[in-house]
């Protein structure tokens, strides 16, 4: 028996037409980035670009090259008024009648590039109505307003998952027919779970909550949540997120004492709010300490927030330690 093709999953949920040849382009241009990557040195795109991105942080040569490509496929699109990327500085224009706003993380985790291990690119699309020149103001929409999220993951295997509402659903890469097939239509992330993953080393610059909240989990069945728990850390959210997604688990990147006066290392456009709208639709709770991530009302495209995400009833533990 055929497995569905990501077009036939499209058209079986009701998705617009103009909706699905967006999902449509981003997955082609996966492809591209994909060849890329399978390159690695021989290609000559391994090691830094000699830039920085708007947050003053090194760019990678994959993240200039997947950031270039993803631009041009969402520029063919009559539907797609605008972008915003981590690595532009200021929103892009596409089309003037678009409806369409696409933000996207291009390579998420490029840190990993040049240890050959897993990256991906995080994607989520918003609507429009505006007339005119586009502007950020009309990007600036909370992640519940989102009319989809995804993410392509490039490991042992290239993966999409996805979401326009009404669910999350996982497809896989065949590189012989060249389509990306539906391999998993319902995913649920469990409201418990044992496995955590969250950068040990910065332990001693969190907000003392979450340090007491962390030390409780390494105590293991002698303390007081009485079972034992694994860590695990790829340094790429979108790797992380994607084995919640799988079997469940929690995922923290908290506010940090050396910045004070940043709420956090993620973004909350292209990073936390696309990642909290599949953990969500998939059971999951997705939140900072002091509430959802998907109600915050963003103030500007690099706006960074603290996240905590994942298994429903763990995350709303972790977030009342912080409200005690």
């Amino acid at each position: 028996m055929s497995r569905p093709t990501l077009s036939d999953y499209l058209h079986s949920q009701s998705t617009a037409a103009a909706l699905s040849e967006l999902i449509n382009s981003l997955a082609g241009v996966t492809v591209a980035i994909r060849d890329d990557l399978a390159g690695g040195a021989l290609n000559d795109i391994l090691g830094a670009a000699g830039a920085e991105n708007v947050q003053g942080e090194e760019q990678k040569k994959l993240d200039v090259i997947a950031n270039d490509r993803i631009k041009t496929a969402l520029a063919a699109l009559s539907s797609v008024r605008g972008i915003a990327s981590e690595e532009e500085d200021e929103v892009v224009a596409g089309h003037p009648d678009g409806e369409f706003l696409v933000t996207f993380d291009p390579l998420d985790g490029s840190s990993n590039i040049d240890i050959n291990s897993m990256v991906g690119t995080i994607f989520s699309v918003l609507g429009s109505r505006a007339a005119g020149a586009v502007s950020e103001a009309e990007f600036l929409q909370p992640g519940r307003q989102q009319l989809a999220a995804g993410y392509v993951l490039y490991g042992p295997s290239m993966m999409l998952v996805l979401t326009t509402g009404n669910g999350v659903a996982m497809f896989t890469y065949d590189p012989r027919s060249g389509h990306y097939l539906l391999t998993e239509e319902r995913v649920k992330i469990a409201p418990q779970c044992q496995e955590f993953a969250i950068n040990m080393s910065n332990q001693r610059h969190w907000h003392p909550a979450m340090q007491r909240y962390i030390a409780e989990l390494l105590q293991g069945a002698e303390g007081p949540r009485g079972k034992n728990y694994n860590m695990r850390w790829v340094a790429a959210m979108v790797a992380d997120v994607h084995r919640i997604l799988c079997r469940g688990g929690l995922f923290c990147y908290p506010w940090d004492a050396r910045k004070p006066e940043q709420a956090g290392k993620l973004r909350l456009m292209y990073e936390a709010n696309p990642m909290g709208l599949l953990v969500e639709q998939a059971g999951g709770k997705v939140c900072t300490p002091d509430g959802n991530i998907l109600d915050i009302q963003p103030e500007h495209i690099h706006q960074r927030v603290p996240v905590i995400l994942g298994a429903a009833d763990e995350v709303a533990l972790c977030q009342s330690y912080h409200q005690q």
